[in-house]
């Protein structure tokens, strides 16, 4: 497989692919970085922290993460820099440095890309709770592609509404079959208390 290098922004959040990701930036390594990815359209790795702060000192982190794209970008009413940005690939890490201003890279190998396969039928449900819930989330997902049809989208979006345990919604980015991914979720979110529905 073919690796290459990638920038990194460790958080405490698991992002998936077609999934929306805000952030507020503020130190310059991620300053420099998204000025970088705005010049040249290039895109950068979330990866969950295992150990660490945001903003500190990172111990370790996950090794298998997302692709993040620039979508849009703002000044927010701190005056910090805010960017939307779009999931996009899943990578695994091979091996991870750090630069001197701090910023994390990466050799990374990408993951197969997921292929579209429709929603089967028994969790047709599922898309039909998103398609009511999306808009109701406000700005977040305004400016998502929606593919309620499609089983790994649909798994995607309950993989980061339901209210998981960071470590659990790893392992569900980790899972390289979207039908087993949506089969999870979906007995994941029949144990949710009634008011943990979104």
């Amino acid at each position: 497989m073919e690796s290459e290098s990638l920038a990194l922004f460790p958080l405490h959040t698991v992002l998936f692919p077609g999934g929306p990701l805000s952030l507020r930036i503020f130190e310059p390594r991620y300053l420099d970085m998204v000025r970088r990815s705005l010049k040249d359209g290039s895109a950068f790795g979330v990866l969950l922290i295992i150990e660490g702060a945001e903003a500190g000192a990172i111990s370790a982190v996950a090794s298998c993460g997302t692709t993040a794209r620039l979508v849009d970008f703002s000044q927010l009413p701190d005056g910090l820099l805010g960017v939307s940005c779009l999931g996009e690939r899943r990578f695994r890490v091979l091996r991870r440095w750090q630069q001197e201003d701090g910023l994390h890279l990466a050799e990374v190998t990408y993951l197969p890309e997921e292929r579209a396969l429709a929603l089967p039928h028994e969790h047709a449900r599922l898309g039909e709770l998103l398609r009511e819930l999306l808009p109701q989330l406000g700005s977040a997902y305004a400016r998502i592609p929606s593919r309620y049809a499609d089983a790994g989208w649909v798994a995607n979006r309950w993989a980061e509404l339901l209210p998981l345990p960071p470590a659990s919604k790893l392992a569900l980015l980790e899972l390289d079959d979207p039908l087993a991914r949506l089969a999870a979720v979906a007995e994941l979110s029949a144990r949710q208390p009634p008011a943990a529905h979104v």
